[in-house]
């Protein structure tokens, strides 16, 4: 039974030459969003291959798990896929994918467990320096101001999301730039990034030597950024959330010839003064339904001898 070694082959050919391509295209920075979406396609579409090997490796190595997976299937659609010439690899790839799903799951479950640990210790903080007033209900106010001498603003996620700014850069944004941060923030919440830099930060640390998943972690810090920045430049303009980081991240030396932790702001400040044109609407329903083929494909492949015996 060849099906659950193409399908593994089909899974690392997905995982090298996508992000290759997406690499190379210019698109992703004009059109964040899609972009997105083709790199959680291209990461479902490896994770589908893994788990349909699985599962026909097991059908293949056990009777019961046969059983179980064929139980409707007529008796022409079970011989298609000779479930009977597994041999003896068929238990070992099966026991080996299902450890990997089960490491994947407890990686993920550890990347939540620490999420909510350092927002319970981010909210203790801010509790501390900004105390409740008398009558106050603890996440009442979606807007915290903190006494600060740095400029600096962040979304704190949870049941009562809050975003946090300080003294500081209240004094140093000027104008609409306030609301363009304002807004931005809110990008981030509303399409709930915390929870993909979790999934991708949870299969990266998982699997270390896996370089699609490091490029995946990589790019979505990178494009959630990008794609809350268009949110706040399509409510105040690019220039002002252009001068907003500006003012936020000057002080940080993020604009000297040094490296620094925040060395991708400058290519956002050059991206919005740049103004590259968005994509027409065809051509981003063309880019979103290609990348919503990949996860579909491996299960094309899996259904071919089933098919081809009920044709």
């Amino acid at each position: 039974m060849l099906l659950p070694v193409a399908l593994l082959l089909l899974g690392a050919l997905t995982a090298v030459v996508a992000p290759r391509l997406l690499a190379r295209a210019d698109w992703p920075e004009r059109e964040p969003v899609v972009a997105l979406w083709a790199w959680q396609c291209v990461v479902a579409g490896v994770l589908m291959c893994c788990a349909l090997s699985m599962t026909l490796s097991a059908a293949a190595a056990w009777q019961a798990v046969r059983g179980h997976v064929f139980a409707p299937a007529p008796h022409d659609v079970v011989e298609a896929y000779a479930l009977g010439a597994g041999g003896s690899w068929a238990p070992a790839t099966a026991v080996a994918l299902a450890l990997g799903a089960v490491w994947t799951a407890a990686m993920l479950t550890r990347e939540i467990s620490r999420a909510r640990t350092r927002r319970r210790k981010r909210r203790s903080e801010l509790l501390l320096r900004a105390p409740l007033l008398p009558g106050e209900e603890p996440g009442a106010d979606r807007l915290v101001v903190l006494e600060g001498e740095r400029p600096d603003a962040w979304w704190l996620p949870g049941a009562a999301p809050q975003l946090v700014i300080t003294t500081a850069a209240l004094r140093r944004l000027k104008g609409r730039q306030l609301d363009a941060v304002l807004a931005h923030e809110q990008g981030h919440a509303q399409a709930r990034h915390d929870w993909l830099l979790h999934c991708s930060g949870a299969l990266a640390t998982g699997f270390p030597q896996v370089p699609v998943f490091a490029a995946f972690r990589g790019e979505m810090h990178r494009l959630v950024e990008l794609a809350a920045d268009d949110v706040a430049s399509r409510r105040f303009g690019r220039l002002t959330i252009a001068l907003a980081l500006v003012e936020l991240n000057e002080d940080r030396g993020v604009f000297g010839p040094c490296p620094t932790p925040h060395a991708h702001v400058p290519q956002r400040v050059h991206r919005l003064l740049s103004a590259r044109p968005r994509l027409t609407a065809g051509r981003r329903l063309r880019l979103t339904a290609a990348a919503a083929l990949v996860p579909v494909i491996p299960l094309l492949v899996t259904f071919v001898p089933g098919l081809r015996a009920l044709g």
